[in-house]
C-alpha cells in the first residue's frame, strides 16, 4: 500500500493551472470570474494586506472541488497505469500486490506531484504491507492493519472530547436532555465508523455510561466518577436505555441483522 498524503495542499495549489483547468469544462464567463475573486481574495495577516498567487482557502465549501478537479488528472495518470488508488481530495491511498509494485507507484505519483507544483508530504508518505501488525495505514478516520479496520486514535479521542464538553457533572440540566443532546452526537459518529472492528463500541457505550453516572452522582452531590459497583446498581445500563440512550453495541448487533 501506498498511503501518500499532500503536503500543504491548499495552501500551494498554483492559481493559473487550476483556472485553466476549470476553464475547459466551464465556459460561463461569469463563474470563471467569479472563481477567480474567490482565489485571489486578499488576505489581512498581522495587518498587512495580500494577494494570494497560490493556494485556495481550506474549509471553504468549493475548495474540495477544485481540488478534483486538479488532481483529476492524477487519477487518469494512476488508472492508466493500471494502478488502483483511492483519494478524497488531497489524501489518497494506492493499493498495490507487490512492495516492488507500491514502489513503482510512488515514483510516477511524486513525478506526477512534483511536474504540478505540489509535494508530498514526507512524514505522513509512505509504503507499508497493512497485513502485518505495525504496518497499516490511516484513511478518512480508519486504521486499516492486519486484516482489521479500526477507529484511528485521533478520531476516538476526539469523540471522547466532545462527549466531555456536553457531559460536564456541573451541567445545570436533566439527565434527560443530556442524553438527547448527545444522541445525535453518538448516531452519526456511529453511522460513519459502524465498520470498524466491534471491540470499539463498548468502549464508547460504557465512557458515555460513565460520564453520566458521574453527572447523577453530581446532582445528589456526592464526589466521585460514577465507576464503582453501587453506581453501577444503583444507575444500570437499563436505566439509561429507558431513558433513550444511544448504545452503539445494541446498534451494530441490529445493523448485522439486517445485514
Amino acid at each position: 500500500v501506498v498511503d501518500a498524503d499532500l503536503q500543504s495542499y491548499f495552501d500551494s495549489i498554483p492559481h493559473l493551472p487550476l483556472l485553466a483547468r476549470v476553464a475547459g469544462r466551464i465556459a460561463d464567463s461569469r463563474v470563471l470570474e467569479l472563481i477567480q475573486y474567490f482565489l485571489k481574495q486578499d488576505i489581512m495577516e498581522d495587518m498587512t494586506r495580500w494577494t494570494p498567487t497560490s493556494g485556495s482557502p481550506q474549509g471553504a465549501v468549493v475548495s474540495p472541488l477544485l481540488a478534483n478537479l486538479y488532481l483529476h488528472e492524477l487519477d487518469v495518470e494512476m488508472r492508466q497505469a493500471g494502478l488502483v488508488m483511492v483519494r478524497y481530495a488531497d489524501d489518497a491511498v494506492v493499493l498495490c500486490r507487490t512492495r516492488e509494485e507500491a514502489e513503482a507507484a510512488l515514483t510516477r505519483m511524486r513525478a506526477w506531484v512534483d511536474a504540478h507544483g505540489l509535494k508530498l508530504h514526507p512524514d505522513k508518505t509512505h509504503v507499508g504491507d497493512c497485513r502485518l501488525e505495525g504496518r497499516g495505514f490511516e484513511f478518512l478516520g480508519y486504521r486499516f492493519e492486519a486484516g482489521q479496520r479500526w477507529v484511528r486514535k485521533k478520531s476516538l479521542m476526539g469523540l471522547r472530547d466532545k462527549i466531555r464538553t456536553q457531559t460536564r457533572r456541573n451541567r445545570g440540566d436533566s439527565i434527560e436532555n443530556i442524553i438527547a443532546s448527545i444522541n445525535p452526537l453518538l448516531r452519526g459518529w456511529f453511522g460513519y465508523f459502524q465498520h470498524a472492528h466491534r471491540y470499539t463500541f463498548p468502549s464508547v457505550d460504557g465512557f458515555v455510561r460513565r460520564r453520566l453516572r458521574a453527572i447523577l452522582r453530581r446532582q445528589l452531590h456526592r464526589p466521585g466518577q460514577g465507576r464503582c459497583l453501587r453506581d453501577h446498581t444503583r444507575w444500570p445500563n437499563a436505566f439509561f436505555a429507558n431513558l433513550g440512550l444511544f448504545t452503539m453495541s445494541e446498534a451494530l448487533q441490529l445493523a448485522r441483522q439486517s445485514r
